[in-house]
């Protein structure tokens, strides 16, 4: 078992509770889901790079990514509906929390200039999108071997109500939030 999940177990669970005046405890906020996803414009040109953006992402986070595929044809683009441009992973339960607490403890203290993650990406249903720059704050990933960098999508999927509720579930998970 993973030691975030054992610590949201003994700890947390116990914590919301009294926090947020919640009586039953399947109705505590709870990760749902993590979804990882990678955009790749310039696949368009070059379908190789959604071949090595796939073989990153699955090095990140220990699954076999999905294609995502345009929904309509773009011209301007030179983009074509049903043309793979993206990939993207859904993690749940052992390995999402692995990887949230690796992303929470490795990955976002090695971003530079790092003051912590914003508390206003919540989008008012209780999930939390955060946008990394690059995959090299990754220590999967081996820098020499990296084209060029590549940004990402991180959607943290929970069971909470509202943001207020999500906000304290993150914060007693370890997520940096910055100081306002």
């Amino acid at each position: 078992m993973s030691r975030l999940l054992d610590r949201y177990r003994k700890d947390v669970v116990p914590e919301l509770q009294k926090e947020l005046g919640i009586t039953n405890i399947m109705a505590v906020p709870r990760l749902d889901k993590i979804i990882v996803n990678v955009g790749v414009g310039d696949a368009i040109q070059n379908s190789k790079l959604l071949d090595t953006a796939k073989a990153e992402l699955a090095l990140i986070t220990g699954q076999l990514p999905g294609i995502g595929r345009a929904k309509k044809s773009i011209s301007s683009f030179k983009l074509r509906k049903g043309q793979p441009i993206a990939c993207y992973v859904t993690l749940r339960n052992r390995r999402m929390y692995e990887f949230f607490d690796r992303l929470v403890n490795i990955v976002l203290p090695r971003v530079r200039d790092f003051r912590g993650v914003p508390a206003t990406s919540f989008d008012s249903r209780g999930n939390y999108t955060l946008g990394m720059r690059d995959q090299l704050v990754f220590p999967e990933i081996d820098y020499t071997k990296v084209e060029r960098p590549r940004g990402m999508n991180i959607t943290i999927v929970t069971t909470a109500r509202t943001d207020k509720e999500a906000l304290a579930l993150l914060k007693k998970l370890g997520m940096p939030f910055r100081e306002s």
